[in-house]
């Protein structure tokens, strides 16, 4: 063996030198991959090659920091040609000295005009030993672009304080790169992560003025990234169009144009092309005239030939934009939806007491009910300005509605629940009402809990502050259209808090802070820097189209959304009471009173309601992804003092607090990362967040709101009073009193729009349990503990069919038979109503 090593030695030795030849092996993804329009930087990029000018890489010594000679990637010119649709390889031979030893990291250089996508680097050592990989997945601008050299790093991960003599000024110099010194209007080819408060929402060049979120008591919120944009008293606005991209570090965008990007372009889409034309033909006024004209645009759908069709410059068509998001008609001048699940079984189910309240268990937003503590219910609003804290709901109301318990009885036996808004939306009432054409309440939704386990509605209760006023349920077999009135109201509330708080702020803007935290305080050598990213994965690139088309002022939300002007402001009022120690699933459920602790019971917890969908299969993914974090952590630290002496890592966690949320530094109850316990509570929190409630509260959408009567977004009308003449019209045709209160045509049609690119899964997502860097470590330990724990979201996906299955837990259907697969790990593309994407990607 030691000869034929010697003769494999002498064939890689650089001829005429003392030099040791290793080979490599490059993988890139060039500009014209990504954009097939894009052939010029093709022709610019290979007569730079004929000059010379191309790619180089250099080795960096693990041992000793010493570099490789400077290394050409070879026949750039002639590998892959003008429209390459996959990855093209390079060779690359690196002369080095014999000590030279295994390489940790290389630098390389770009002196084409054109940047690339470098996947990867692998590295065969001489003698046909050790096989070094570098995964990069990285965009490489021309060099010149660069103030420091741009350094990617083996897949042997080091802790701070176990990184190799050679690789430690590395370590520290990318780490600086990415942090960058907060000056300066990022650029396209910038790294730089920094945080900002949320000052660019509004639009002062058109009057559209809205507050600063974040830096305030009375407005807290997370940070999003900075971006250095023009700055016009105090507000960040656009440089040159509308259309202007907003900055966000090169590696976060999106790095295909058909998969997830396509889906997010549809997003800028709607405001900048889309909404224009719609209301070349419709007006914000005008309303459906029955519920059958809704489900017409299922069946039959929108005539959209008088549209105005001239594209907005650097967007689709809006005729190019249905073509791509709606279902095939056969016929370009329809615009027709796909079928929402919550109508393809039983088209009324959706109507049913059962089915409202089943919804609040498992529908697009099943984490806001509680188990009701105290009866009545009590405010913690000041009364002189907004009414009485108690409740309006009396036991005159509910008590014949109980199967024969009492009210206290109830209580005590925790078979009373509340899904209440009322100190939410009170505050605002009066501004969102005084918007045109807005009528709002504060609600409160008690439920009682049946014998059979499901839920039923007892009363509603619809508050201003001043006044109050209780629903309750019409007798068996019998409609009340002020009781279906009170229920869209209720519904409507919970519409605006899901998508602002539940949806928006609870996921995509609490988690952004982390991201960033992570690139700018744990090195690509960190352990745990590739054990995250699967779960930070575009959700920076999405965000970033969020602030710009959905959640910006006169965006999709303000003007489909009771709260109007005022939802981003309320959303931050709610940020107040955030807590990152209650984010996780378990801690949640116990908060909600929805669980209490009980080491008996499976997970650890006893469910107030057994057959509650959301809770049951979260728990499952719960407990799957906190042993995998842990065992993950087992493998990278040794022990709790480990932790506590990681200099990256309590770096890393201090940022996230005093910098990524701010105006919540000075809480104690942040989690302390003394040990590798609170560390693996404080990782299963992120991921949950990024994965499973995202998932949960994301994917469900259409098949639920798609159908605008189930789940509207705006209220326009107040209840009329019994007797009044506005009665007198609800009962002559209640269908269309009805759909003159809710959400109106367009607003309904956007909505609609919106929800089904939501809930697309793209076709390049990845869900739990699954990685698209197979080589993201060379840990054993590592990658067993990811095996195990791939097959236990294969088992959560049979836990959840079977339960689908069991005819004994009525809450997994209702009425309207949509089983509930939120939480089912895996998906294929599409609308499906299933699958658990790593990463907030939509």
């Amino acid at each position: 063996m030691a000869l034929l090593g010697g003769i494999a030695g002498a064939l890689f030795q650089d001829k005429g030198s003392s030099k040791i030849v290793y080979k490599g092996a490059v993988l890139v993804r060039k500009t014209n991959v990504l954009d097939v329009t894009n052939v010029g930087a093709s022709v610019v990029d290979n007569t730079a090659d004929l000059l010379g000018l191309g790619v180089t890489l250099q080795l960096i010594s693990a041992k000793t920091g010493k570099k490789s000679n400077p290394a050409n990637l070879e026949k750039w010119l002639f590998s892959g040609g003008l429209f390459a649709t996959d990855d093209v390889k390079y060779t690359v031979k690196f002369s080095v000295d014999p000590d030279f030893g295994l390489p940790g990291a290389f630098s390389i250089t770009n002196s084409h005009p054109s940047e690339f996508y470098l996947v990867s680097l692998t590295v065969e050592m001489p003698g046909g030993g050790k096989i070094v990989e570098f995964p990069c997945y990285s965009w490489v601008y021309n060099s010149s672009l660069y103030r420091t050299e741009r350094l990617f790093f083996s897949n042997q991960l080091y802790l701070p304080n176990e990184t190799p003599t050679g690789l430690t000024n590395a370590r520290k110099s990318d780490l600086k790169a990415l942090q960058g010194d907060g000056t300066g209007i990022r650029q396209d080819w910038d790294r730089i992560y920094d945080y900002d408060t949320y000052n660019d929402l509004g639009n002062p060049l058109l009057n559209m003025k809205r507050p600063t979120l974040g830096g305030s008591t009375d407005l807290p919120y997370p940070r999003r990234c900075r971006t250095g944009r023009i700055n016009i008293n105090g507000v960040e606005t656009l440089t040159l169009t509308p259309l202007n991209k907003f900055y966000i570090p090169s590696d976060e965008r999106f790095g295909s144009v058909k998969n997830s990007g396509f889906l997010a372009d549809g997003l800028k889409a709607l405001t900048h092309s889309v909404l224009p034309a719609l209301e070349s033909i419709i007006t914000f006024d005008q309303t459906f005239d029955s519920l059958k004209e809704i489900k017409d645009l299922y069946d039959h759908g929108f005539d959209i030939s008088e549209l105005v069709t001239s594209p907005v410059r650097g967007m689709q068509t809006p005729l190019e934009f249905f073509n791509e998001f709606t279902a095939d008609t056969g016929n370009t001048s329809y615009m027709k939806y796909p079928l929402p699940q919550i109508l393809k079984v039983n088209e009324k189910g959706w109507m049913t007491d059962e089915e409202f309240a089943r919804q609040m268990l498992c529908g697009v937003n099943p984490m806001m009910i509680q188990c009701l503590k105290e009866f009545p219910p009590m405010s913690t609003l000041d009364p002189k300005k907004y009414g009485p804290s108690k409740s309006a709901i009396t036991e005159e109301h509910i008590g014949s509605r109980l199967e024969g318990s009492t009210v206290q009885q109830a209580v005590s036996d925790k078979k009373l629940f509340i899904l209440s808004y009322h100190d939410e939306f009170m505050p605002y009432l009066d501004k969102i009402n005084s918007q045109r054409s807005s009528y709002a309440y504060a609600s409160r939704v008690l439920l009682f809990l049946k014998s059979d386990g499901t839920l039923r509605p007892v009363a509603i209760e619809l508050s201003t502050p001043y006044s109050q006023r209780v629903f309750v349920p019409p007798a068996a077999g019998t409609t009340d259209w002020l009781w279906e009135l009170a229920k869209a109201h209720a519904a409507t509330n919970d519409s605006g808090y899901h998508q602002l708080v539940s949806h928006w702020l609870r996921t995509h803007a609490c988690i952004e802070p982390f991201i960033i935290a992570t690139h700018r305080q744990l090195s690509k050598l960190h352990p745990l820097n590739p054990f995250l990213q699967p779960h930070f994965k575009h959700t920076m690139s999405i965000n970033s189209q969020a602030r710009q088309s959905l959640i910006n002022a006169a965006g999709i939300i303000e003007l489909t959304f009771t709260p109007g002007n005022y939802c981003m402001e309320m959303s931050a009022v709610v940020y107040k009471g955030w807590r990152f120690d209650e984010q996780g699933l378990p801690a949640d459920l116990i908060k909600r009173g929805m669980a209490v602790p009980d080491s008996t019971a499976k997970h650890g917890l006893k469910l107030a309601i057994e057959d509650y969908p959301y809770a049951a299969d979260g728990l499952e993914i719960w407990d799957a992804l906190e042993k995998w974090t842990s065992s993950y952590l087992d493998a990278c630290y040794k022990d709790d003092e480990a932790v506590a002496n990681d200099a990256e890592l309590q770096a890393w966690w201090n940022e996230v607090i005093k910098k990524g949320h701010a105006d919540k530094k000075d809480e104690p109850w942040w989690i302390k990362l003394d040990s590798k316990k609170n560390l693996a509570l404080a990782l299963t929190t992120i991921i949950w967040v990024a994965s499973a409630h995202h998932a949960a509260v994301n994917f469900g959408q259409y098949a639920y709101a798609g159908y605008m009567p189930n789940h509207p977004t705006a209220t326009h009308k107040a209840i009329p009073a019994e007797n009044s003449d506005e009665h007198k019209k609800l009962l002559a045709n209640p269908e269309k009193f009805f759909l003159e209160s809710v959400s109106r045509k367009l607003e309904a049609i956007l909505v609609m729009l919106t929800l089904e690119i939501l809930s697309t899964h793209a076709s390049d997502e990845e869900y739990l349990g699954q990685r698209a860097i197979a080589n993201w470590t060379d840990n054993p330990k590592a990658k067993a503990a990811f095996q195990n724990f791939t097959a236990a979201m294969k088992n959560v996906e049979g836990i959840v069919a079977r339960r689908n299955a069991d005819p004994s837990l009525k809450n997994r259907l209702g009425p309207v038979q949509v089983a509930y697969t939120l939480l089912s790990p895996a998906s294929e593309k599409g609308i499906t109503g299933k699958g658990v994407p790593n990463s907030i990607s939509i």
